[in-house]
């Protein structure tokens, strides 16, 4: 089988993923218009936690898009997809920067997995594909496969975290309840 009859065999899969993506996005615009009207955090937590979220989402849409363009040979959108998991991996430590700094929230063990650990394998594993595109294809475009799916369902979770966080903790009117380290550490005093 030719590389890029198998590239031909993701069409349904990057169609689903790409329109998921792109549907996720919107989705994200609608919640983000109808909390505007809270308490606003801090613009370094939404650099933190929110706009990761579109950027994963983005690159899920991208690369559906890279995937199904009618490539001749597999060199270029192995190059792209490549130098996006580069780019990607850079972007991540940003964002680990970034959610290390913020002062409205302290990140959890949770928040380092969905927001920096497997978006970094995500980008890591898109890299490597790059590289492994050109000696095997097929097990390239699973690499990628699995990298899409890694930014969409993390990009999932860190939206529907961010939702939850908004509507229980940041509701007008409640109060946050205080964190186990936190209540811990007043007791002791």
């Amino acid at each position: 089988m030719s590389v890029m009859s198998e590239l031909n065999e993701w069409e349904s899969f990057y169609v689903i993923v790409g329109s998921a993506a792109g549907a996720l996005i919107g989705l994200q615009f609608v919640v983000m218009t109808l909390i505007a009207e809270r308490p606003k955090p801090a613009a370094e937590a939404g650099a933190a936690f929110g706009t990761p979220t579109i950027v994963h989402f983005s690159i899920a849409l991208l690369l559906s898009a890279v995937l199904r363009a009618p490539w001749q040979a597999i060199t270029p959108p192995a190059g792209v997809w490549g130098l996006i998991g580069l780019i990607g991996v850079l972007y991540t430590a940003i964002v680990a920067r970034r959610m290390k700094n913020q002062p409205v929230y302290r990140p959890c063990f949770e928040d380092w997995l969905f927001h920096a650990a497997l978006p970094l394998l995500a980008y890591a594993l898109l890299v490597a594909s790059g590289f492994a595109a050109y000696a095997h294809a097929r097990d390239a475009l699973f690499g990628v496969g699995g990298a899409t799916l890694l930014l969409l369902f993390s990009g999932i979770h860190n939206a529907w975290d961010a939702v939850v966080y908004h509507v229980f903790v940041k509701m007008p009117g409640t109060k946050p309840e205080p964190r186990r380290e936190d209540t811990a550490e007043r007791e002791s005093r």
